[in-house]
């Protein structure tokens, strides 16, 4: 078994280029080691992730090593990355609490199980403004469920994630790392060489149901969105007024994102 922990608590780990890209060289380097089954991905800080960093410095700001050029170039590397972790051998355990966000929820897609504290928030609040780069919900929530998140960007609990199925399991935030280890430990107790077989079984399956071709197909919906008069004003504002200015006002009228968190911070 091993632990890969996502370490920018100041950015409330935030996905910079050089993060994706060390998260991806660790999950890899993962399937060298024979002394590794499974992989857990974890984080420090209050949050699991917050989404992709809209203002890494740059040091962070790196360029990837995969990834397409053209139309929905970036989006399609999005779900290159985060979809090659199914075609890894050995399985991926996703340990979330915290907030999990916009592109911390597609890291956590692509992991093969997924585990949560009952107190997370896991959603999609770039809806508000945009749409999403990697389009799992109404694979992962169904269609009901899938259109009510993507229509107000608002968060699941992790009970409400395991419940709808996002997630496998929910557990009390302090229990969360010692449950995942015990599945992790689960896990670990079959061959590799079976595991790998029984991981593909499942996501063949999901391929052969077209999920992928469709995460692909709304890569292009997620760059026609960038041309809107919404997109391009959202970015206004973050050039005017600050990232966080920004965000605050994107919340402002759903009382909860930043928002929440200040009301909660002045009681």
């Amino acid at each position: 078994m091993r632990r890969i922990t996502l370490n920018r608590p100041e950015k409330r780990n935030a996905l910079s280029g050089r993060l994706r890209a060390e998260i991806n060289a660790a999950v890899r380097e993962s399937e060298a080691l024979d002394s590794v089954r499974v992989t857990i991905i974890r984080a420090n800080g209050p949050s699991f992730c917050a989404g992709y960093d809209l203002s890494p410095s740059p040091g962070d700001n790196v360029s990837l090593e995969y990834g397409n050029q053209g139309l929905a170039g970036y989006q399609r590397s999005v779900v290159d990355l985060w979809t090659g972790m199914w075609d890894l051998c050995k399985p991926v355990i996703a340990q979330v609490h915290g907030h999990c966000l916009a592109g911390g929820s597609e890291l956590v897609t692509g992991c093969d199980l997924v585990y949560v504290a009952e107190d997370a928030k896991i959603g999609y609040p770039a809806v508000r403004f945009g749409v999403p780069d990697m389009q799992y919900h109404a694979w992962l929530l169904g269609m009901r469920r899938g259109m009510e998140l993507v229509l107000t960007g608002d968060t699941m609990s992790g009970v409400e994630a395991a419940d709808w199925g996002f997630a496998n399991r929910a557990f009390p935030a302090d229990k969360l790392e010692e449950e995942t280890l015990r599945v992790a430990s689960r896990v670990a107790q079959i061959p590799s060489d079976i595991l790998q077989i029984n991981k593909r079984t499942i996501h063949r399956a999901m391929d052969y149901m077209g999920m992928r071709q469709s995460l692909y197909a709304g890569t292009e919906m997620c760059a026609l969105a960038t041309h809107t008069e919404t997109f391009r004003a959202f970015l206004g504002n973050i050039m005017d007024k600050g990232l966080t200015s920004a965000l605050t006002e994107r919340d402002k009228a759903f009382g909860d994102g930043r928002t929440a968190t200040r009301a909660s911070a002045d009681t």
